[in-house]
């Protein structure tokens, strides 16, 4: 299986693991110079690549790296970033600051990362019924706290 990427930009850098077991490969901010992301500000920061995935039973999905979450308050503004097997256009990565503090985005920093992961795709059929569970409807917190 192949992964192509294409650097748009000069500056781009090729998506990378930072180690044979990781999952997850680190994106680059392409920008020219360094952005200030201010407190509850959103902000999208171009990586300067694009990719092919190998067919429509992949995606590529984006997620916060851990150390600029947990650390800094940086996530993802929209959680989980999904990369469609179609989409040939730059991957740009929506950051959010949700700390009490401005944080400061250099060029090439490692800003999220991308998870190669399959995708079910079934048939959609409008029914009448759903077929019973032991939960049922039960929603949040329905199934007990521990």
């Amino acid at each position: 299986m192949e992964l192509k990427i294409k650097k748009l930009r000069e500056g781009a850098h090729i998506p990378k693991r930072a180690t044979a077991g990781s999952a997850g490969m680190d994106l680059y901010a392409c920008i020219p110079e360094a952005v200030t992301l201010a407190p509850g500000q959103l902000r999208v920061i171009p990586t300067g690549i694009a990719i092919e995935l190998p067919d429509a039973s992949c995606a590529a999905f984006l997620y916060a790296r851990s150390g600029l979450g947990v650390k800094h308050g940086i996530c993802l503004a929209n959680g989980v970033g999904v990369i469609d097997s179609d989409y040939r256009g730059e991957i740009c990565v929506g950051l959010c600051n949700v700390s009490d503090k401005p944080y400061l985005i250099a060029p090439e920093e490692r800003v999220a990362q991308m998870v190669i992961a399959p995708v079910l795709l079934p048939e959609i059929v409008e029914s009448d019924a759903l077929s019973g569970t032991e939960r049922g409807a039960g929603g949040f917190g329905s199934t007990g706290k521990s």
